[in-house]
């Protein structure tokens, strides 16, 4: 045998097509569902019983056991990937919640309880079959060649498919054809459970406007100053850096009567239509202006300053591409892109579903506080809820945000079928449309994306598959080691 193609068995006999989206799934797992329980916080109902004062739920530690099932006479035992699919089961494992009960301040409650069941990825961690040796496997009727990455719904094979998006927290500038802006800038910002757009225009009388969530088209110094970042000095110095834009003294001389940051938050208030007192007016604003702009940057009162320097470094550069013609951004690089996989997708999924079950629970609660019948948290937290919602979300294909066609019933047409469906790619953009430039083969797809295999017809360029040897990194370096790396090169924090 040749080195190359023994090169090639050897990689093949440590890793799997595969390992990417198995990792990807563990990672859910061990990391994302912890977080994602962390971010929902306390739960705080709005009606409690008459004797308490204050009432609060904690969610605390979240794990899964192997996939289970009860029979009908109630007995659980472990089930195997080949009985889910003869019996037509939905191959589950369940997922255990600690919670505990604060009643002014003294916790009275805790107990752990299954809060739903989440369909588990064969050949991953928490799947029976992980670290199995060829015998074994073969005793478990399962084929040895099998690659797993992929769930078993109601006994159907299902795959979920990996989603190419662009990359969340960077801004894109471009020029359009038609419209009142001749530039428009835009960045998604990402943080937790945010994912919100940010769009950035100037119009032809020279104004910039900001619009994102319910602000819409904002004075960009208006918002700089709510933040603030009050002195016009100031705010020229940090948009012009070594030269000066005409632009900037349209934009402060029209916003001159904002001379401090209460002036900036009610005129920003008015803007969005809050009617109320001036004080309870300027509190909303600043809330939303926490919570809503550029949430990746943080979302606590705090923040509110280094928003405003970015803010400005963003107009800076709007106007490096408008006026000097300074070159935009690719979006079709493939540095510019993200890839949602199992996992990524299985935690939005996880995230919107559980702050339904939250809402279901505080429903339930304030149901039985009102004919004082409530006795136990542990009554009012429905496991069904969370389950179905999940499993009719992977069996149908339908996700959060209206996507469709994100989980599809596995090809096992033959063998090279199965692998192909296994590695695919889809964007996220319209078949319909041109979209041209996002169908063309890129330069840096070399290596990681296959330059043959996508259809003809309508998605061409749009579905696309890994190269055989692809593999995606999982691990995100950590903030604070980012912060020492850049502070031994010379920078210095902004305070």
């Amino acid at each position: 045998m040749s080195d190359k193609h023994l090169l090639i068995k050897k990689y093949f006999e440590e890793n799997s097509f595969v390992e990417s989206d198995i990792e990807s799934f563990n990672n859910f797992i061990e990391n994302d569902m912890q977080k994602i329980v962390d971010e929902m916080g306390e739960i705080v109902p709005t009606i409690t019983p008459q004797e308490i004062q204050d009432f609060k739920i904690k969610f605390n530690k979240v794990w899964i056991k192997k996939p289970q099932i009860v029979e009908a006479d109630g007995s659980r035992r472990d089930v195997f990937p080949y009985e889910a699919r003869l019996r037509s089961l939905t191959y589950a494992a369940p997922i255990y919640l600690e919670v505990s009960a604060h009643m002014d301040g003294v916790q009275r409650e805790t107990f752990t309880t299954e809060i739903g069941k989440l369909p588990i990825m064969i050949k991953s961690k928490h799947c029976h079959l992980h670290g199995l040796k060829k015998e074994e496997l073969i005793k478990h009727y399962e084929d040895p060649n099998d690659f797993g990455g992929y769930f078993i719904l109601n006994g159907n094979e299902r795959i979920l498919i990996t989603v190419e998006d662009l990359a969340s927290n960077k801004l894109f500038i471009q020029k359009n054809k038609v419209g009142p802006s001749e530039y428009t800038a835009k960045i998604f910002s990402e943080q937790g459970p945010y994912r919100i757009p940010h769009l950035i225009e100037q119009m032809k009388d020279g104004m910039i406007y900001l619009s994102f969530t319910r602000f819409k088209r904002i004075p960009v110094v208006a918002i700089i100053k709510a933040l603030g970042l009050v002195s016009d000095q100031e705010i020229t110095r940090f948009i012009s850096g070594d030269r000066e834009y005409d632009d900037i003294f349209i934009n402060l001389y029209e916003n001159l009567e904002l001379k401090t940051e209460d002036d900036a938050l009610e005129f920003i208030a008015k803007k969005t239509g809050i009617n109320q007192p001036r004080e309870i007016k300027i509190e909303k604003t600043q809330n939303n202006l926490d919570r809503y702009l550029l949430p990746h940057l943080g979302i606590s009162p705090k923040d509110r300053i280094i928003k405003a320097y970015n803010l400005c470094r963003i107009i800076n550069r709007f106007f490096k591409v408008s006026k000097e013609g300074i070159k935009q951004r690719d979006k079709d690089h493939y540095m510019n892109k993200k890839l949602k996989m199992s996992g990524d997708l299985l935690a939005d999924l996880f995230r919107v579903n559980l702050r339904i079950l939250i809402n279901d629970i505080l429903y339930n609660f304030q149901r039985l506080v009102k004919r004082s019948k409530f006795s136990s948290v542990k009554i009012i937290i429905r496991d069904k809820l969370l389950t179905s919602r999940i499993q009719s979300a992977m069996a149908t294909g339908s996700w959060v945000g209206g996507r469709k066609g994100i989980s599809q019933n596995m090809d096992r047409v033959n063998f090279l079928a199965t692998t192909s469906h296994l590695q695919r790619i889809v964007s996220l953009l319209s078949a319909s449309q041109e979209n041209f430039e996002a169908r063309a083969l890129h330069p840096t797809h070399w290596g990681r994306l296959c330059s043959i295999e996508t259809p003809e017809g309508t998605p061409i360029g749009l579905r696309k598959n890994f190269a055989l040897l692809c593999e995606i990194t999982q691990r995100v370096p950590q903030e604070e080691k980012i912060k020492k790396f850049l502070e031994a090169a010379g920078l210095t924090a902004i305070k």
